[in-house]
């Protein structure tokens, strides 16, 4: 058999694929029942011990439970894979325990590793993985050797012994060239949790990527922007005030606001934990005690005190969800002492994310631009990944390619089934 791994920021998958015929994907079992992707965090709880002693960490759907159930010191960790660039997250100290961020990545990898032994029975020692087309770091300097090298690492951690890597949209388009019955240009596109990543491909019965993948794919773009850039927006714009942004102090005679880098870490997910230390609460009681607007600070702490950022970024997510079908949504969220109440518009969210919009169609003309092919020789674009369902995003494929030439599917799946593919021609 022959494995295809997603490792995602916010979702991972894991697909199977035999000598011929389609791939599989692989399910996890939950409380709701089976799903076909894994949430990529991990949980650490003083309580969950190993058969050694040691703290035993959970993952994904098994770390989220543990978390919303703990009643002690549980730490949650989640989108890792945006800190993949980063050269200074080099390692973290849990409960006690030093873990380097590939030790983290290859919990998740090995999870997937033992999923997938367990539908194939048989010991997954060599896959095929995807990657974006470019990481890019937070400065916006590209950074693939070092990010994939640290993949490497983590695979190899995660009792990987070979590893192949591919881009996430050229995978995706080994899945949506099963349903082609005639040959297409297509413009694949590719909407994860961390970038947005675009491939021009022929593809079809006349042209077989599978027979020859390298012909068959005419560019590659990306850019280090997508879901979670647009949840940032939620939390930037519709809901920071709530916890005292531009308040205000008196210090030295001086009107001052509170710090803007204590929002900053707010607005981005993987960041609420770094306000949960002693020094930034310390600072945060005393300005509770100055500002003019202490009932909102005291909810901010709150929110870190408690660990409801997860909790928080819930919400978030399904307010974008729920604004993808319809044009409002009345965002609740209410965990005790929290409680936000706020209807947000589609029309609001739109505009709170249009510098994401723009660097993705400013993304997808460097594309056309670079290739030489006009939209119009363009037969199909195919949009797949979560925010691939956000309407303004299907508005700029739909302004400059045409709405009839769009087409959807396996938003969670397509990318992983797709490595499946490419792993029975690379392993074969």
């Amino acid at each position: 058999m022959h494995v295809g791994m997603d490792f995602g920021t916010t979702n991972s998958a894991v697909a199977v694929a035999g000598d011929e015929g389609p791939a599989a994907v692989v399910q996890f079992s939950t409380a709701a029942g089976p799903t076909s992707s894994l949430r990529s965090v991990l949980a650490f709880d003083k309580h969950h011990r190993g058969a050694t002693g040691g703290i035993a960490p959970l993952v994904g759907h098994h770390a989220i439970d543990a978390y919303l159930q703990a009643d002690g010191e549980c730490r949650f960790l989640q989108s890792f894979k945006s800190y993949l660039t980063s050269r200074v997250f080099t390692s973290t100290s849990i409960l006690g325990t030093s873990y380097t961020l590939e030790d983290l990545i290859a919990l998740i990898v090995k999870t997937l590793r033992d999923h997938a032994a367990t539908t194939t029975n048989a010991e997954v020692k060599r896959v095929v993985a995807g990657r974006p087309v470019r990481f890019v770091a937070e400065s916006g300097q590209p950074e693939d050797d070092f990010a994939t090298g640290r993949l490497c690492d983590a695979f190899a951690k995660a009792g990987v012994d070979e590893v192949v890597f591919e881009y996430e949209p050229v995978a995706a388009a080994y899945y949506y060239e099963k349903r082609l019955t005639c040959d297409e240009t297509v413009l694949v596109a590719d909407f994860g949790g961390g970038t947005s990543d675009f491939c021009l491909i022929r593809l079809g019965p006349g042209r077989a990527l599978l027979d020859r993948p390298q012909d068959a794919i005419i560019g590659t773009n990306g850019v280090g922007l997508a879901g979670d850039a647009f949840d940032r927006r939620i939390v930037q714009y519709g809901l920071s005030r709530h916890f005292g942004k531009d308040a205000t102090f008196e210090s030295n005679h001086k009107i001052l606001p509170v710090p803007a880098w204590i929002y900053s870490k707010l607005e981005r997910w993987h960041h609420i934990g770094f306000l949960n230390l002693p020094s930034t609460l310390r600072l945060l009681r005393d300005l509770e005690r100055k500002v003019d607007r202490p009932d909102q600070l005291g909810q901010l702490l709150a929110l870190i005190e408690y660990n409801l950022g997860y909790h928080l970024y819930r919400s978030v997510e399904q307010a974008k969800i729920d604004l993808s079908r319809a044009e409002a949504t009345d965002f609740t969220f209410c965990h005790d002492p929290v409680e936000i109440r706020r209807r947000i518009t589609r029309v609001e969210f739109e505009g709170w994310i249009e510098p994401e919009l723009a660097a993705i169609e400013s993304c997808v003309d460097g594309l056309l631009d670079a290739t030489g092919i006009q939209a119009k020789a363009v037969d199909r674009v195919f949009l797949t990944g979560g925010s691939s369902l956000v309407p303004a995003v299907r508005a700029i494929f739909a302004r400059r390619f045409g709405a009839a030439k769009l087409s959807t599917g396996g938003e969670f799946i397509s990318v992983a089934s797709g490595l499946a593919h490419r792993a029975r021609e690379v392993f074969s």
